[in-house]
């Protein structure tokens, strides 16, 4: 279900110029730093690129997400980590995404780490974002 402008409690804003071989920075300087395309992609690679940046947030997303089911569920989530694979490649458009989500949770039992993304899954902004567009596999 998506939201209405009324309903945002946040937004972020974000400048690129030159693409995937330039800059990009937000609004407040908090990120400012340059992006050009991975060495796997004919790029330098020597600075950051937008996949990069993607996994990073929707990291960032998913284990807020996962804190908040833990707690749901009264699941002891300390001393874990959300990594976000995110791989880009042709596809019949040009270019698409897919992603792998992983997650270390050493205080649950593997079972019980499953239930959590799963559930993290259903209620991350990002996964809710990219579901039906992009595959997104719970590792």
């Amino acid at each position: 279900m998506s939201i209405q402008q009324t309903d945002v409690l946040y937004t972020a804003v974000a400048t690129a110029e030159n693409g995937r071989d330039g800059r990009v920075a937000t609004d407040d300087g908090r990120l400012d730093v340059v992006v050009n395309p991975p060495a796997a992609m004919g790029g330098s690679g020597d600075g950051t690129n937008p996949e990069q940046l993607f996994a990073a947030g929707y990291s960032a997303c998913f284990q807020g997400a996962l804190g908040v089911v833990a707690r749901q569920e009264k699941a002891d989530i300390s001393g874990s980590t959300v990594t976000a694979k995110v791989g880009i490649g042709r596809n019949d458009d040009g270019f698409g995404l897919i992603v792998e989500i992983s997650a270390t949770i050493p205080n649950v039992d593997a079972e019980t780490a499953r239930t959590l993304l799963k559930k993290a899954h259903e209620v991350c902004p990002y996964s809710k974002a990219t579901r039906g567009n992009i595959t997104v596999t719970l590792a």
